[in-house]
Formats: C-alpha cells, sequence, structure tokens
C-alpha cells in the first residue's frame, strides 16, 4: 500500500507555462525524492505596460512517502 502527500509550489517563468511548470518541479526535486505527478491549479502572470512580463502556475505536486 502506498501513501502520498502532497505540496503546493508556485512557478514562474519569463519564457512560458511549461517553463515555470518545470522550474518548480526541478527545484521541488532536490529537497523531495519520489516525485510521481502534478496538477495545475491556477494560472496567472505579472504585467508591465500591458505587456506579460511573467508566467505563473500554481501546481500541486505528488509524492510517495517512504
Amino acid at each position: 500500500m502506498a501513501v502520498y502527500k502532497k505540496i503546493e509550489l508556485v512557478g514562474t517563468s519569463k519564457e512560458g507555462l511549461e517553463d515555470a511548470i518545470k522550474s518548480a518541479i526541478k527545484k521541488a526535486s532536490e529537497t523531495l525524492h519520489n516525485l510521481d505527478w502534478f496538477e495545475v491549479k491556477e494560472i496567472r502572470g505579472r504585467l508591465d505596460e500591458a505587456e506579460v512580463k511573467e508566467f505563473q502556475v500554481v501546481l500541486e505536486v505528488g509524492f510517495k512517502l517512504d
């Protein structure tokens, strides 16, 4: 039987949504192990003079407990 924990992350990127997701997961993997899945919960961004300057993605990441 497996038990999982979920945490919420916010990834940011000036390049795009996919990059924001990947950077959040990569950073989390530095201190967490057994990462198994993710789910995007929110997408937003930062504007400057009506131009998109940054993408922000809120995601939940699940990992299996030892």
